[in-house]
């Protein structure tokens, strides 16, 4: 289904693109890849030359070699982008790349490889794997339908059914962090204090909610993660050696006596085993990433830049819940977002609040791309149901940065992760406006606006709007203005807009229920009553008659 008809245009222009810098505080250990699609960004490395990148140019920056970052927050690492840019940085795995480029290298993007880019920095940072809400694998491109590493059985082992199986994710908060940033590389080799101090825990506190929600301790739980990476990469045709520094293993020994620990065979002869098998060793999303970031670097050294992929292939979320709201953007093609079997379409240019506690799965069609935006605490957004506006494409290079400075350490110095609430208050409030006539006068507008914005709100679509001003303290020319130029007064239009928001949510498939506490009614049977009126029609009725004509 698609949502309500009064939130399907555009309008405005989108705020200014202010600088962004690299937060020292933020910054991982791991090498950083940066691209960048508009303006200029500038980067430079302890005390080297600045090096200057203008739009269609990338930089691959080699990690600072450290695993912990000292006191000082300095990294030797500073990225700066100057105002109207658009940058993205991508962390690959630490040993994706690193033997070919060790040192700061510049490099162009062909045009055909910069909707690639777009698309592999959204699915590093949202639950596109198979680790539940995690944003445990960089990109499922190019990844091969169905194929999986074969599980030891497969290759005429028997050890325990878990025995290649990822652990499982912790569900406390800051445990959670951390197990999805080693799901995503792991190769980082942070001590449980420093890790502790990333997610504003103890370490006593971090060791505890590992126990307690998998069933191993800290060291066992990152154990298992590497050895399943290994398994993985090993399938993918990575030799020992690399798959040592792709998992975090100081030398092919140490992954070694892990590996046949683990699995009761070397890593050498999983891959004899596993080439001997006709159709085995198929690239898991994890290992896909790696091949992917592997023939970015080659297209930086060769001179021939390699063909951009004609397909973003389809791609999906396993089912999941969130614990907050999170805000998704259609940069590119179409998705969906389905809810127990209740299915949203996802268009072009269309952002939509994913509501938290809700188990769903979202997906992208084939050449289809999508961006997160941003997140909301249950606290900050009452939502039960899904809720969209679109954006003109003008809003591209706006949305790109909303979504790199939510999801990155790349941001501005005075970042505020509730402006994206604001911002689609904002929207919603504007494409509201299309469904009732508005008045002219800039006044009684600002009313208006206000009305719309605040009309789910306790009090705010029941005579209190404009900052929590009573209709009687209203001044008269604004009732007037409304009378003039609208043909209703002030109450008889918050009404009618309220009626007609109502109208689309239902057209849209909302329950009637939902759609009650969406305008602002406590009780079901009154906005029912209030809609019959309208509408000459029950909601429920109103509903089936327009779900029969779309059939």
């Amino acid at each position: 289904m698609t949502l309500p008809s009064s939130f399907a245009a555009g309008s405005g222009c989108p705020p200014p693109i202010p600088g962004a810098r690299w937060s020292p505080a933020d910054a991982p250990v791991r090498p950083l890849l940066l691209w960048v699609r508009t303006g200029t960004a500038h980067l430079r490395l302890d005390d080297g030359p600045a090096l200057h990148l203008k739009a269609g140019e990338g930089a691959w920056i080699p990690a600072d070699g450290r695993a912990e970052i000292p006191a000082d927050g300095r990294t030797g690492r500073t990225i700066t982008t100057e105002p109207g840019t658009v940058a993205f940085p991508l962390c690959p795995h630490a040993g994706v790349g690193a033997r070919g480029l060790p040192e700061l290298t510049r490099f162009d993007v062909p045009s055909g490889w910069q909707d690639w880019l777009i698309q592999l920095f959204n699915l590093q940072v949202t639950p596109f794997s198979g680790h539940g809400y995690s944003p445990g694998a960089i990109a499922e491109l190019l990844r091969r339908p169905g194929s999986r590493p074969p599980a030891p059985a497969a290759l005429g082992q028997d050890p325990s059914p878990e025995g290649f199986a990822s652990p499982a994710i912790p569900q406390a908060r800051g445990a959670r962090a951390v197990a999805e940033e080693l799901m995503r590389d792991p190769s980082l080799d942070l001590t449980v204090e420093r890790w502790a101090s990333r997610v504003l825990s103890s370490a006593r506190t971090l060791r505890r909610d590992f126990l307690a929600g998998t069933g191993l301790t800290f060291e066992q739980w990152r154990l298992h993660c590497r050895l399943g990476a290994a398994v993985e990469f090993l399938a993918a045709g990575y030799d020992v050696d690399q798959v040592a520094a792709l998992v975090g293993f100081a030398s092919r020994n140490g992954l070694t006596r892990a590996f046949k620990g683990r699995f009761g065979l070397t890593p050498h002869e999983f891959g004899r085993k596993l080439s001997a098998r006709p159709g085995a060793g198929g690239l898991t999303q994890r290992a896909a990433a790696a091949r992917q970031t592997d023939d970015l670097i080659r297209m930086m050294r060769e001179t021939d830049t390699p063909a951009a992929p004609e397909m973003l292939p389809p791609a999906s979320t396993p089912s999941h819940t969130n614990d907050i709201h999170v805000l998704s953007w259609m940069y590119r093609g179409s998705g969906y977002l389905d809810i127990g079997d209740q299915r949203y379409e996802r268009e072009r240019g269309v952002a939509t609040w994913i509501p938290a506690e809700l188990e769903h799965v979202t997906g992208l069609r084939e050449n289809s791309v999508s961006l997160p935006l941003g997140n909301a605490s249950t606290a900050d957004l009452h939502l039960t149901a899904p809720l969209q506006v679109r954006f003109s494409p003008a809003w591209d290079d706006y949305l790109m940065f909303c979504s790199i400075s939510a999801r990155s350490a790349l941001r501005p110095d005075d970042h505020d992760p509730r402006h994206i609430l604001d911002l689609f208050a904002e929207q919603v409030a504007a494409q509201r406006a299309l469904s009732v006539p508005m008045p002219t006068d800039p006044r009684a507008r600002a009313v208006a606006m206000e009305c719309l914005r605040r009309i789910g709100e306790p009090g705010g679509a029941h005579g209190v709007e404009a900052g929590g001003t009573p209709d009687a303290d209203i001044r008269a020319e604004i009732h007037r203005a409304f009378r003039d130029e609208t043909g209703m007064t002030l109450g008889r239009w918050r009404y009618a807009a309220r009626m007609r928001i109502a109208r689309d949510l239902l057209a849209g498939g909302a329950p009637p229920s939902t759609v009650a506490r969406r305008i602002g009614y406590a009780h079901l049977p009154t906005f029912s009553a209030a809609f019959s009126r309208f509408h000459g029609l029950s909601p429920r009725e109103y509903q089936e008659r327009e779900a029969a004509k779309s059939r």
